[in-house]
């Protein structure tokens, strides 16, 4: 299953004097992805004007695998951990052309009502969207990176 929902070139201004791609431009790639994710569950710009509807990000944990270089490819994946009424639990992973995994960046999704500034259930043809996804992606296995903790381990 190719579930490849973005895919872009390392620009020149992404990197930085280590000559790759700088930390926040990995988090630049998955805003544009969820940017993607709304865009194909419905959620573009004609449908936020006209139902005031939106989503925000809660919460993200990006893991750097490996270094993104200038005009590299780069193609990133969606997997749907979980989901209910307003919010979307998602993995996604960046990779270069050849498949190798960059970086991954688990988030926290939520369905905002921009009227009242609050969290709301995802309109019907929306949720029929994520619900589709769920049932596509529910064999997938749980990704070794998805829920971990940062910390520094000690040995005892």
């Amino acid at each position: 299953m190719d579930n490849t929902i973005l895919t872009c070139d390392v620009k020149q201004e992404w990197v930085d004097y280590n000559g790759h791609m700088n930390d926040a431009e990995y988090a630049r790639v998955f805003s544009l992805t969820v940017d993607q994710l709304m865009q194909d569950i419905g959620i573009d710009a004609d449908f936020r004007e006209k139902q005031r509807y939106t989503i925000f990000t809660l919460e993200t944990h990006v893991c750097y695998l490996d270094e993104a270089h200038l005009g590299e490819k780069l193609h990133v994946t969606l997997q749907l951990l979980d989901s209910d009424a307003k919010r979307m639990h998602v993995f996604f992973t960046m990779k270069n052309a050849s498949g190798k995994r960059l970086a991954t960046s688990e988030q926290m999704l939520m369905g905002m009502d921009m009227e009242a500034g609050r969290p709301a259930p995802f309109p019907d043809q929306i949720a029929q969207s994520v619900e589709a996804i769920a049932l596509e992606q529910k064999e997938m296995p749980q990704p070794k990176e998805a829920g971990r903790t940062i910390g520094i381990k000690r040995k005892k």
